[in-house]
C-alpha cells in the first residue's frame, strides 16, 4: 500500500483566505493526504521544521496579506520540503519569483478550483 493510501502523507497549506485554504484542504483530502492549513509563515516554518513530523509537502497561497509567499517557498523549501504554490494567472512577475524561490510549480487559481484533486494528486505521487 502506498504512503497516499495508508494516509501517512501531510500537506502543510499556508494560507490566510479562509475561502482558499478550505478549497486547498478539501482538494488534498481529496487526493488521499492529510492537510494541516496554517496562516502565518512562523507555524509553516514550525510544522516542516519539526523532527519527526510527516510534513514534507507543502502548499503557499502567494497573494496572501499575513505574510510574504515567497519568502514562505524559501523557508519550506529550505527545511527540505517540495512546496507547489497557487497564485494568481497573470502576475507573472509573482510567478517567476515563486519558481526561482525554489516552487515545484505555481497553479492558478482557477486551474486548482477546476482540477485540484486530480492535480495535486499527480503532484503527490511524484
Amino acid at each position: 500500500m502506498t504512503e497516499i493510501a495508508q494516509g501517512l502523507r501531510t500537506v502543510v497549506i499556508l494560507a490566510d483566505d479562509l475561502i482558499w485554504a478550505s478549497r486547498l484542504s478539501d482538494a488534498i483530502t481529496a487526493a488521499g493526504a492529510s492537510p494541516r492549513r496554517v496562516r502565518r509563515l512562523e507555524a509553516l516554518a514550525d510544522l516542516l521544521g519539526r523532527d519527526g513530523e510527516p510534513a514534507r509537502l507543502a502548499i503557499v497561497d502567494l497573494t496572501a496579506r499575513a505574510y510574504d509567499g515567497v519568502e514562505a517557498i524559501r523557508v519550506a523549501t529550505g527545511t527540505g520540503a517540495r512546496v507547489v504554490a497557487v497564485g494568481q494567472h497573470d502576475d507573472a512577475a509573482l510567478r517567476a519569483a515563486a519558481l526561482a524561490a525554489g516552487a515545484e510549480r505555481v497553479f492558478t487559481y482557477r486551474g486548482l478550483f477546476e482540477h485540484g484533486p486530480r492535480t495535486l494528486a499527480a503532484w503527490l505521487a511524484r
